[in-house]
């Protein structure tokens, strides 16, 4: 098995030193951070990604002042007050995008982010406490009880809430199967991602880095890497 020193020299060698690298490392959250970080902004992360899958991310950026607007600071308290009329009505709002299927998903995930507040203090306290080992149980639980929080929207929601987490794109993908995980090329599968768990698992182990940049290394040590 190729030892990860080798991964992170090719990509320090692709991105100008290991300065350079480290300067492109994602910044992790600590338990406390992630803790301290209200709900409605995790509301409003699950939001964001799941309107900009399948979306140009740049429109979405351009529009969410708007979403912050329309659906009230994406506080679950309010939102979880709505009539099902008021949340119809949000398809004709020119402040959102229009789509049923992604303005119901906000409204399942009020209901989400409230029951698991309730259970464990916040969304913060329950991200915090999930294992990084355990990465796959945590994306299976936000698909079965979340809504539309699946595949790479939950990948991206993790990492842009800061949770310590792998993503994977397809240079990461690549770069695993190099070092000989069969998987396919977009993992999806329990055996897939259970191969990518424990290789992510032994590169920390062998490294002691968070699984956040261990991700970005492995990206940067192949492809063209649109950061």
């Amino acid at each position: 098995m190729k030892k990860f020193t080798q991964i992170q020299e090719r990509a320090e060698l692709r991105k100008g030193g290991a300065t350079a690298l480290k300067k492109l490392l994602p910044q992790v959250a600590t338990k406390k951070k992630l803790a301290a970080k209200g709900d409605d902004r995790y509301l409003a992360m699950m939001t964001k990604c799941i309107n900009q899958a399948g979306f140009s991310w740049k429109v979405i950026e351009k529009k969410w002042p708007e979403f912050e607007e329309a659906f009230f600071g994406f506080d679950p308290f309010k939102l979880g007050l709505l009539a099902p009329e008021q949340w119809e009505a949000y398809t004709s709002d020119r402040r959102v995008v229009r789509n049923w299927q992604k303005i119901k998903a906000l409204q399942e995930n009020v209901f989400f982010i409230q029951e698991t507040a309730r259970e464990f203090g916040s969304f913060g306290n329950f991200l915090g406490r999930w294992p990084e080992s355990d990465q796959i149980g945590l994306m299976g639980h936000l698909k079965q009880h979340g809504s539309r929080l699946g595949g790479q929207s939950a990948l991206w929601f993790l990492r842009r809430v800061g949770k310590d987490c792998f993503v994977l794109t397809r240079d990461v993908v690549v770069t695993l199967k190099s070092v000989g995980l069969d998987i396919a090329e977009q993992p999806s599968s329990k055996r897939d991602l259970k191969k990518v768990q424990d290789q992510f698992n032994a590169w920390h182990e062998e490294t002691g880095l968070p699984y956040s940049h261990l991700s970005r290394i492995v990206a940067c040590s192949v492809g063209e890497n649109y950061l």
